[in-house]
């Protein structure tokens, strides 16, 4: 028996019209415990504009002087480098007026078709292991039992199998320890944790049936207008299908949310912010650390060494 996408998807793109969401992000950061006699330099994530979300009015305010920078990924960045002495503890604020798009797949129903799909090259890269998803041959056997007991053969039935597989079988639970590295082994034996868990094993198992996947993280809002502090991070994929393009998914709110577990297959809600894309990030300019397993807070090196930092971010609706 062949895999059948649901009713759901057949109907999403001809029915659906995006929601439009537009609010106002303070983003602080400050150097925790910061002694003025040491050299030191600061990383933090800048929102940028793409199809599915506008930022305007960017401004940062800092104390120390910065300077932009874009990355690979098209990663961007602001980036301070202290070097002592240095009279005060060096701070920045970044602020900006953001409309975020929901994003609703339009080609799931198999009706239209990419005329031509991306370069091979370009997709190869998404095809690559990282540090904490590795394609080898366990995962590979694994990826390949949960498309096999769906019997799904094309790109979107294999993806379908193993966001089902994901959604049904993890729990999300921040609890305990190992849970937020996206470390697909601890997801697999765990089943459980948060996004980042959720995602590495759709990722993992995307790639090792040859599907492009790639990774973005960034931050959540309530799906209740209104204003408040933001406490965490949210991370998505999105996995590439022949004739059909990028397709979005959120695995973990699929899982939260039974009933909505056909719409995160296929969408991005508008209660969000993309801060950047990509595990193993390289900051410009480069860092003395190892890669960032991903960029969402701000990333500090004192005497090329990592340290802590402290931040705080706060939202507020717009009419």
């Amino acid at each position: 028996m062949r895999f059948i996408l649901p009713a759901f998807l057949l109907l999403f793109s001809a029915s659906a019209e995006p929601k439009i969401r537009s609010f106002h992000v303070d983003y602080e950061f400050v150097f925790n415990d910061y002694k003025p006699d040491v050299s030191a330099e600061m990383w933090v994530p800048l929102p940028h504009s793409d199809d599915y979300q506008i930022i305007k009015n960017l401004q940062i305010r800092s104390n120390a002087r910065y300077e932009v920078k874009t990355a690979a990924d098209g990663n961007v960045m602001a980036h301070i480098r202290l070097d002592y002495p240095v009279d005060a503890t060096p701070n920045l604020l970044v602020s900006f007026d953001a409309e975020r798009k929901e994003h609703l797949h339009s080609r799931l129903d198999g009706k239209a078709h990419l005329e031509k799909d991306d370069d091979p090259k370009v997709l190869a890269q998404y095809l690559k292991p990282d540090r904490l998803v590795p394609i080898d041959g366990k995962i590979r056997q694994w990826a390949q039992e949960v498309v096999d007991q769906a019997h799904a053969k094309t790109d979107l039935e294999m993806a379908r199998a193993i966001y089902n597989h994901v959604v049904a079988t993890v729990k999300y639970d921040k609890t305990g320890k190992g849970w937020g590295r996206g470390d697909i082994y601890y997801a697999c034996e765990e089943r459980r944790g948060n996004c980042t868990d959720f995602h590495a094993i759709f990722i993992g198992y995307a790639r090792a049936m040859g599907i492009p996947a790639r990774f973005a993280i960034g931050l959540p809002l309530p799906a209740d207008r209104g204003e408040g502090k933001i406490a965490g991070y949210h991370c998505w994929a999105e996995f590439y299908a022949k004739g059909i393009g990028w397709v979005p998914v959120d695995a973990s709110e699929g899982a939260k949310n039974p009933a909505k577990r056909d719409y995160f297959f296929g969408a991005h809600d508008e209660n969000r912010i993309e801060l950047s894309k990509g595990r193993d990030v390289i900051l410009a300019p480069a860092q003395q650390g190892e890669p960032l397993n991903y960029f969402v807070y701000p990333y500090v090196e004192v005497a090329g060494k990592p340290v802590a930092v402290g931040w705080e971010v706060s939202y507020k609706d717009k009419p």
